[in-house]
């Protein structure tokens, strides 16, 4: 079975500039279950939940405190 991508969805905010990941909830590595909340995002002063896809093994792509754009992969779950 191939990785599930977990994206950074589009339409979160109006324009192109880009957001930080403020933190990782869990680690590289960790089991999580479909719709947990595994990364918080940060845009301006709005502040935005990124959830599991499905679950499985969280594979971290991108650090936190990475910039971040939308619709780009910030990590997997396996």
């Amino acid at each position: 079975m191939s990785p599930t991508p977990i994206l950074i969805p589009t339409g979160l905010w109006d324009d192109d500039s880009p957001g930080v990941i403020s933190t990782w909830l869990f680690d590289h590595g960790d089991k999580v279950a479909e719709g947990a909340v595994v990364a918080e995002l940060m845009n301006e002063k709005v502040g935005f939940e990124i959830t599991a896809p499905a679950g499985g093994t969280l594979s971290i792509e991108m650090p936190a405190e990475a910039e971040v754009v939308q619709g780009q992969r910030i990590g997997a779950v396996e």
